[in-house]
C-alpha cells in the first residue's frame, strides 16, 4: 500500500474458496478508481474466476491486466454483457454513471458489484430497488472500509458475541490524503461523485448500522466545507454529520481529504464503538506512533483490557458469502436492504448538508 495515495488499495487476505474453478465467472468494466482491484482480489481469493476487462482507457486496462494476467481485455461492454457464462460484473466507474451500469447488468441477466458510492441520487437506488424486486438478483455493494478490514470485521464478531453488551454509539473518522495531482476531474466535482458525505461518508454509515444493528436511521444534522482547495471550487474537503438510529443508537462521524504527509499511511482510519458494558476502538490502518502495521483494535470491558493485531488472522468472509448468495438466493453477506439503505442515508446525509466555508464565501452566524 502505498503511503501517498491509497487509491489503489487492495488488500489481499487468506484464499477461502467456497466455488470450484469456473463455477463463478465474473468480469469488470469501468476501472476509473482503484477500489476495482481490492473488488477483484476479494472474490478472486473466494474462488471466483476473473474473464474478461473492458474500460474506454488502454492504459487502465494494461494496467489491470499486469495485475490479473490471463483475463480477456475486450472492445466493449456489450461483449461482456451479451456473454451466458459471467455470472457477475463488477464496477468502479465514475459513481454517478455505477447506478445506469448497474441496470444495464441486471437487465442481462447478471448480478452487479459496485464500489461505493453506488448511487449520487435518490432516484438512482430507488430504480435499483426496483430492478433488483424485478429481476431477483444481487446488486452488491463494496463498502471496503469494513468489509475489506480485518479490525473492523473483528469488531463486528465481537458485538455479536456480547463483549461490549448493547452498543449505544459509534464514532467514525475517515480521513485520505486528497493527493490532487493525481486525480482526474470528475474527482472534484460533485455532480459526478455525489459530495464527501455521499462519497467517503458511505463507508462510514454502513459501518454504524451494522454494528448497532440497526434498520434506519435520521439524519438529525451535517455539513460540508471546502476550506484548503480553492482552486477546485465545487469540491468538497470536510464533511460531518450526526445521526439516530430506530434502535436509539446514535452517531457522529468525520470525513475529510487533509492527511498529512507525514502519516505513513493513505489514512487514519478509526472507529469507536461504545456499548454498554464496554468498548472497543478500531484503528484500521496504522497505530500512529508506536506500529506501522494495520488492524489494531482495543477492547475495555468487565474483563479488562485487550489489544488485538489482526492482519492476516481474519480474512474477508464477505466475498465468499457473496458469491453463495448469488449462486442460492441468500442474504448472508449482506442484505439487499441494508447495502441500499446506507447508500440512501449517505445521499440524504448530502441533500441535508449546511455549506460551512467555499471557494466563494464562509459560513457567517446569523
Amino acid at each position: 500500500m502505498s503511503k501517498n495515495d491509497g487509491m489503489n488499495y487492495a488488500p489481499e487476505g487468506k484464499p477461502n474458496k467456497v466455488v470450484g474453478e469456473g463455477e463463478f465467472k465474473f468480469a469488470a468494466i469501468g476501472l476509473d478508481h482503484g477500489h476495482i482491484y481490492g473488488m477483484c482480489n476479494g472474490l478472486i481469493e473466494a474462488g471466483a474466476q476473473l474473464v474478461a476487462v473492458y474500460d474506454p482507457d488502454p492504459n487502465k486496462t494494461k494496467g489491470f491486466s499486469e495485475k490479473f494476467p490471463g483475463v480477456q481485455v475486450v472492445d466493449s461492454e456489450e461483449e461482456i454483457l451479451n456473454d451466458p457464462s459471467i455470472n457477475l460484473v463488477a464496477s468502479a466507474n465514475i459513481p454517478c454513471d455505477r447506478g445506469p451500469l448497474g441496470l444495464k447488468v441486471l437487465d442481462h441477466g447478471k448480478h452487479y458489484f459496485t464500489d461505493k458510492p453506488a448511487f449520487t441520487t435518490q432516484e438512482q437506488v430507488e430504480a435499483a430497488r426496483e430492478k433488483v424486486e424485478e429481476t431477483g438478483l444481487k446488486w452488491g455493494i463494496y463498502y471496503s472500509e469494513r468489509l475489506h478490514v480485518e479490525s473492523a470485521i473483528f469488531a463486528g464478531q465481537l458485538i455479536e458475541e456480547g463483549a461490549i453488551g448493547r452498543v449505544i454509539q459509534v464514532i467514525g473518522t475517515g480521513p485520505h490524503r486528497a493527493n490532487a495531482k493525481n486525480r482526474p476531474e470528475w474527482f472534484f466535482d460533485p455532480k459526478y461523485y455525489g459530495g464527501i458525505l455521499c462519497d467517503i461518508g458511505s463507508h462510514q454509515i454502513e459501518q454504524f448500522l451494522h454494528y448497532t444493528g440497526a434498520k434506519d436511521a435520521e439524519v438529525l444534522h451535517s455539513k460540508v466545507a471546502n476550506y484548503n482547495f480553492k482552486d477546485y471550487p465545487k469540491f468538497e474537503d470536510f464533511g460531518d454529520a450526526t445521526l439516530v438510529a430506530d434502535n436509539g443508537a446514535t452517531f457522529y462521524f468525520r470525513v475529510d481529504w487533509f492527511t498529512p504527509d507525514g502519516l505513513g499511511t493513505w489514512g487514519d482510519g478509526r472507529a469507536f464503538i461504545l456499548g454498554t458494558d464496554g468498548y472497543i476502538e478500531i484503528r484500521k490502518y496504522i497505530d500512529i506512533g508506536r506500529d506501522s502495521s494495520s488492524n489494531h483494535l482495543y477492547l475495555v470491558n468487565q474483563e479488562g483490557e485487550k489489544h488485538f493485531e489482526l492482519s492476516g488472522k481474519v480474512g474477508f468472509p464477505f466475498f465468499g458469502a457473496f458469491i453463495l448468495d448469488c449462486l442460492n438466493g441468500t442474504e448472508n453477506a449482506m442484505t439487499q436492504e441494508h447495502a441500499f439503505k446506507a447508500a440512501s442515508l449517505c445521499i440524504e446525509a448530502q441533500e441535508k448538508s449546511v455549506q460551512i466555508e467555499s471557494a466563494e464565501s464562509s459560513y457567517s452566524l446569523s
